[in-house]
Formats: C-alpha cells, sequence, structure tokens
C-alpha cells in the first residue's frame, strides 16, 4: 500500500541524510525512526532505508531502543584541520587561565548567525552553563559571539542584526542599534562581555583571536557568577591569551585590536592577574 505521509523534508540524498544526522540533540542523543520522521518530515519508510545505509558507514549505530550517531562521525569530526589546529594552539593557553582564574574558559567559532564551542574548560565551584563542546548559542548575547561579530565582515554582522535577536535574560540585547553599537565599543576596545544576557547571575568577558591574515577566527572568554567573576581583574589575561594564541597562529603584530595598556602576548595570565 502506498504511504500517505507527507514528504517535507530535503529532497536529496545528501540532503536528507544530513537532516537525519542533524535532528540529534544532547537531550536526544538516541531517537526512534518515528522520532527522526517527524522531526525531519521525511517519510517513516525513507528514514529506515537511509538509516540503514547510514549505519553501513558508521555514521549511525542502531540499537534496540532506535538510533544513535556513530563512531565514525567522531573520527571525522577530529579530521577538521582548521579547527583541530586552532583547539590544539589554544588549548594550553585555556589551561593556564583556568589555572589562573579558577573560572570556566571557552573557546568558540562563528557560524552563521550562532557560536559553535570548539573547547571548555570548566571551572571549580562555577555556575551550571548550557555550553558544551560541539554545542550552539546565538552570537548577539554571549561574549565570544560579540567578540567575533566585532571584527568580522560587515556582511556577517548585518546577517546577525537583521535575524530575530532572541531575548534569553532581562538583560539580552535584542534590538539592531543597540548591539551595533556595543560592537562598536568592541572594535574599539577590544573586550566584550556578557552582563547575564545569555544565563541570569552569569556574567565573562571575551577576546578575539586572529588567524595567519589578520581575520578574526575565534574567541576566547571566562565565564562566572555575576557575584564572584572580576570581569574588569581577568580582562587583560584573556587578551594576553588571545594575543599569544593568534601570534602562534601567524597573525601580524599590527592585526587586529591592539592589546590593552600594560599586558604584553609573552606575559602568562598568572602574571597579569597579580
Amino acid at each position: 500500500m502506498r504511504s500517505t505521509q507527507r514528504d517535507v523534508g530535503p529532497k536529496s540524498v545528501l540532503g536528507r541524510a544530513f537532516a537525519l544526522l542533524g535532528c540529534f540533540t544532547v537531550a536526544d542523543a538516541e531517537l526512534s525512526l518515528a522520532e527522526m520522521s517527524a522531526r525531519t518530515g521525511i517519510p517513516k519508510a525513507t528514514v529506515h532505508r537511509l538509516v540503514g545505509q547510514l549505519a553501513e558507514w558508521g555514521a549511525v549505530e542502531q540499537t534496540p531502543a532506535g538510533v544513535r550517531l556513530g563512531m565514525r562521525l567522531f573520527e571525522l569530526g577530529q579530521l577538521a584541520p582548521r579547527h583541530r589546529d586552532l583547539r590544539e594552539s589554544a588549548l594550553p593557553h585555556m589551561e593556564d587561565l583556568l589555572q589562573a582564574t579558577a573560572h570556566t574558559v571557552h573557546l568558540a567559532v562563528l557560524d552563521g548567525t550562532e557560536v559553535v564551542y570548539l573547547e571548555k574548560l570548566t571551572g571549580r565551584g562555577g555556575p551550571p552553563l548550557p555550553s558544551r563542546v560541539g554545542g550552539r548559542m546565538p552570537a548577539h548575547c554571549t561574549g565570544v559571539g560579540k567578540a567575533l561579530l566585532a571584527f568580522s565582515p560587515t556582511a556577517t554582522v548585518a546577517e546577525v542584526a537583521g535575524s530575530e535577536l532572541v531575548r534569553r535574560t532581562p538583560h539580552t540585547v535584542t534590538t539592531p542599534a543597540a548591539l551595533t553599537r556595543e560592537l562598536a565599543d568592541i572594535r574599539r576596545s577590544g573586550f566584550a562581555y556578557d552582563r547575564e544576557e545569555s544565563t541570569p547571575g552569569v556574567v565573562c568577558v571575551a577576546c578575539p583571536v586572529l588567524g595567519t591574515t589578520g581575520d578574526v577566527v575565534a574567541a576566547i572568554s571566562i565565564s562566572g557568577w555575576s557575584n564572584r567573576l572580576d570581569t574588569g581583574r581577568v580582562a587583560s589575561a584573556v587578551r594576553t591569551a588571545t594575543l599569544s594564541i593568534s601570534r602562534q597562529l601567524g597573525a601580524g603584530r599590527s592585526a587586529g585590536p591592539r592589546p590593552p595598556s600594560g599586558g604584553t602576548a609573552s606575559a602568562s595570565p598568572s602574571r597579569v592577574l597579580r
């Protein structure tokens, strides 16, 4: 009998495969075929066929309860050279920041109107944050997102400002004019702040990381409870770390925002905080 289920999902095989892989979340790491069909709009019979093919390649694993992502995707992700090299360059400096401040440290890149977290080092006694490695957050309400946007091309900023600026807390910037003004301030100072804009009670300070051509490629931040983290005190340490990472990646000395007075790229975060 011919299925009466409406086919509203992607039409190409590749599009459908990616749609199926993309319907998993942290909260839903294992899904049934019916759930995958409902989330993607792809008929269940087609989901069954594609899942079988994806399983043959190791992209998914079939379990008694349903389907989950496979090890092959993890292996391929580790081979992505740009983000792998960036993470490897940043990790020692992030560990120094964690040790010097005891607060959570993030490394993130921009993807469309969102940031994707490449690394997260969690401080002891810190707040429970919605961020995770591989997770996404809106760029307009995060310190790393605003640090990235401030030094991104005009078209990128326009795309974010023209999108829906979702209000996550009462402090979230939700108008294009306010966001544009804040990004201009960040370009002048080199520092971006999240003042309880993404999570109530949490603040952070972030700075951009530059690549070989001087373009912004990532951002580093320190996050913590608003009543425990002095963002002004740790800002120079974050800037020192990002300058060191930028130079390690090959960015020119004159590229991007200038370091704050009193800080040098060769100083360790511990020395900056003294």
